[in-house]
């Protein structure tokens, strides 16, 4: 199978981004159709992005070889997961943001039993890796060669452009305003907007 979007260039990140709305992500028993997801660069061109200030032991993921999963926990207690996607050495990686339970349907809902209803299964990205079952051992593990937890397929016809919106990252102090976040239009399965709100230091 060829995956087109590996070796993006780092200016064509959100373009790969867009590309990938539709495709199928498979881990543990679940396949999730991909619904909406958001792109990030690297280094000083993005400062939204975990790789502006450099490699790290934390994100070495995103410098790549591409094809590869960067996993990441917030606030100490749920995971995302991006897939990389530049050529080696340029670090960029699409977070896949939120999408539809196709397969394993059953299983899904008891990883997620808090779920209001099928559609909320997976729409976020902690809850997307909470259905795929992936943890830390998924760091920088392949999609392509078959050697690690998730695999990804193309969908059988493209998101046509028509149904495809894009709009501001979530959940980033810096850049905020990028329109690097892509989704389907009137998509039920969608994360639902917010806008990141900084906290502020209360005053003793």
């Amino acid at each position: 199978m060829t995956y087109p979007w590996l070796d993006a260039p780092a200016e064509a990140i959100a373009q790969t981004a867009r590309d990938l709305l539709g495709w199928l992500v498979t881990a543990h028993g679940v396949t999730v159709r991909l619904t909406e997801v958001e792109a990030y660069s690297g280094l000083g061109e993005d400062p939204a992005s975990h790789a502006h200030r450099g490699r790290t032991a934390r994100n070495a993921a995103m410098f790549g070889p591409p094809g590869r999963l960067y996993l990441y926990r917030i606030y100490g207690m749920h995971s995302c997961v991006n897939v990389v996607c530049g050529p080696e050495g340029q670090a960029s990686a699409v977070l896949l943001r939120a999408g539809q339970v196709v397969d394993g349907l059953a299983l899904a809902r008891t990883r997620r039993p808090a779920a209001r209803s099928d559609h909320d299964l997976a729409a976020g990205p902690a809850k997307l890796v909470q259905v795929l079952a992936l943890d830390a051992s998924a760091y920088g593990t392949s999609v392509v060669d078959g050697t690690g937890p998730m695999t990804m397929a193309p969908p059988a016809a493209p998101v046509p452009a028509g149904l495809i919106e894009a709009g501001p990252r979530v959940g980033v102090t810096s850049a905020h305003e990028v329109p690097w976040r892509f989704w389907i239009r009137d998509d039920p399965t969608v994360s639902v907007y917010r806008r990141h709100v900084p906290r502020t230091r209360r005053r003793t």
